[in-house]
Formats: structure tokens, sequence, C-alpha cells
């Protein structure tokens, strides 16, 4: 709840499926979450990392600081979000359009942030500058333009 007592809602501006390890990142405008394993079609399913979320605004700063000109699917995150923070969201639920993910830990840099861009991956290394990730909790579609926003326990 904001201040006002409103719910905080924000948007899904984007959706990258990595269809290989090390491969390029597909942006598709819908794409389909299955529970306990992720986003169908991407490489890495199952586990505890079933989805990645980048803050479209968190990767505006870190090109500014770095005076980079990268695009966000760089950072190799499956969901770019805008207005919502991920700052200390460990535990909390993300409702995306009519699914739900489960935030279990921030998205630390590794190396190919550095391979991108000089300096990107320490600039990174602040709390939560990589995103999170988290384990998909519901069936379901989502799409580019879907309301993001931060579920009731």
């Amino acid at each position: 709840m904001s201040k006002q007592g409103q719910v905080a809602e924000g948007r899904l501006e984007a959706i990258w499926i990595k269809r290989m390890k090390r491969g390029p990142m597909d942006c598709v405008e819908q794409a389909t979450l299955e529970a306990g394993k992720g986003l169908v079609g991407n490489a890495n399913q199952g586990g505890r990392r079933q989805v990645t979320i980048l803050e479209r605004e968190i990767w505006a700063e870190l090109m500014t600081e770095v005076a980079g000109r990268l695009p966000a699917s760089a950072r190799r995150a499956n969901l770019l979000i805008h207005g919502l923070s991920l700052s200390r969201s460990r535990k909390r639920v993300l409702g995306i359009g009519s699914c739900r993910v489960r935030i279990l830990g921030e998205t630390r840099p590794c190396e190919r942030m550095e391979e991108a861009w000089p300096g990107l991956q320490a600039a990174m290394s602040r709390a939560w500058a990589g995103g999170a990730f988290g384990e998909v909790l519901d069936d379901g579609e989502i799409v580019v333009g879907d309301p993001v926003r931060w579920m009731e326990e």
C-alpha cells in the first residue's frame, strides 16, 4: 500500500526468452508461464531462477552511471517492468497479469555484464540493481502491457 492507501501498480514493458544457454534474448509480445518451471521455451527451467525480472528505471540509472547505451535486453533478464520497485522484495509475491511470481532473491551481476559494457558489473553490484529472480506460482499467459503489482500475502 502506498502512503495514500492505494495499491501501487506498474506495467510489464518487455518479455525476453532465452532459447539456449548464452544464446540471444528473443523479444516477444506474449509468453506462457508454467508453475514450478518458468517461461515456456526458455532455456532455464525449474530450480529457483524460473524467471528473472529487471526494473526499467534501474536500468536507465545504470546506463547513466556507466555512460552506456545498451538496450535493457543486454541484462539478459526475462521480464522488464516499469513503475514498481523490486528492492528488498525477497519472499513477496508479484502479480503479472493473471499470474504470480514469488521473489526468491536478487539477481547478482556476472562477468557477462562487464563484457557487455565496461564498469557495468561493478555498477550493478549495489543492492537489487541487477533485478530479481523467482518461482512461477501459476500457469498462464502474460502480455506486454499487463499490470504488475505486489499481492497481499
